[in-house]
């Protein structure tokens, strides 16, 4: 498994990698680091996924309280997209399956803020993230953010940002990463990785970009056993399938399948010095809650900010590449354009505390 990263780690790498120099040199501050949190009542804002009520029924199960130190969810604000249907719909539901197992629904995330300690930010549209991290920032209230981070690399960009000048930390993971297979070829079972093969769903939501709604899930398969380092990438694209071939800046490739018809599966193929290795099945969202709850109880990022921030450069690269019929595109040239656009619209949001 890939090193934890505490949070004087996280900030740096945050401040200076991740956001650029521009934004670096006015989040000096957060070098310092901040207490952890204490106490174990978690709030959820969105009941639009499936997630949400996963969550739930594992922390507030009648035999949870050992395996998650206590750790339960108390209350959720239910309102996440506004007009994405396949969302809206599923909240009247959620919000029944939830209050069977004991969460208190409230009517604003300020309602929310003040009977929790933590949050699971599990709106599936990402639009309205960086407003909602905000409010959490604010709070001080640590946050694991489900995916997609954000609509926008912009987005990404700037709440990472917020999280290093509020000395909040937050991550974003989704569930395949925690495929035993992929943390098996992550931790070196296979040697060092010399290229992979990814697939996942890659269905499109008119709102976000076309990777982030459901490709996220393959594209971190695929940064799982490969890491940081894609210096360039080109996608190909029909109406059921994308291909993105990415390079590494050590001449590895890894690619990525997104498919729109078939079976929905998850999995791929990594390569390594040793033997390859299929990468599956997935099993369910339980390994990924048990890092969210080790990072609460520590403080300590799960996975890498600096690499979280590539993954969604990887797919914004892969959009830009499609709107220019396929041709190569660097990651550099696309994460400088969006840390400039964060960098703007973070002066727009109101002064921290």
């Amino acid at each position: 498994m890939k090193p934890k990263f505490n949070r004087r780690k996280f900030i740096h790498q945050s401040s200076l990698a991740a956001v650029g120099l521009t934004l670096a040199s006015s989040l000096s501050p957060v070098l310092a680091s901040s207490k952890k949190a204490v106490g174990n009542r978690i709030g959820i804002i969105g009941l639009d996924t499936s997630h949400s009520v996963a969550f739930t029924k594992s922390l507030n199960s009648p035999d949870a309280d050992q395996k998650y130190k206590g750790f339960k969810i108390v209350a959720a604000y239910p309102n996440g997209s506004a007009d994405i249907e396949s969302s809206v719909k599923r909240i009247p539901g959620y919000i029944e399956d939830v209050k069977k197992l004991g969460v208190e629904i409230v009517s604003s995330i300020d309602e929310l803020l003040k009977k929790v300690d933590f949050v699971l930010l599990e709106t599936n549209d990402g639009r309205p993230h960086l407003e909602q991290a905000y409010q959490v920032m604010k709070a001080g209230k640590p946050l694991f953010v489900d995916k997609p981070v954000a609509a926008s690399l912009t987005d990404v960009i700037a709440m990472y940002s917020l999280s290093a000048s509020t000395k909040v930390p937050f991550f974003s993971s989704s569930s395949l990463r925690y495929m035993e297979t992929a943390q098996e070829v992550a931790s070196g079972k296979i040697g060092a990785v010399l290229g992979a093969d990814c697939f996942s769903p890659a269905t499109i939501e008119k709102t976000h970009p076309d990777l982030f709604w459901y490709g996220i899930h393959g594209v971190e398969i695929l940064y799982t056993v490969m890491g940081t380092g894609c210096k360039e990438l080109s996608r190909t694209s029909t109406e059921n399938t994308d291909i993105v071939v990415g390079t590494w800046k050590d001449d590895r490739i890894g690619t990525f399948r997104g498919t729109r018809n078939g079976k929905h599966d998850y999995g791929g193929t990594a390569y390594g010095e040793k033997g390859n290795m299929v990468l599956g099945p997935f099993k369910g969202y339980d390994n990924l809650l048990d890092h969210i709850i080790t990072f609460f109880t520590t403080g300590n990022i799960q996975v890498n900010p600096t690499e979280t921030i590539e993954i969604y450069t990887f797919m914004e690269a892969a959009d830009e590449s499609k709107r220019q019929g396929g041709k190569s595109v660097k990651l550099e040239d696309i994460k400088q354009k969006h840390t400039k656009l964060a960098e703007q619209k973070l002066k727009k949001l109101n002064p921290l505390p």
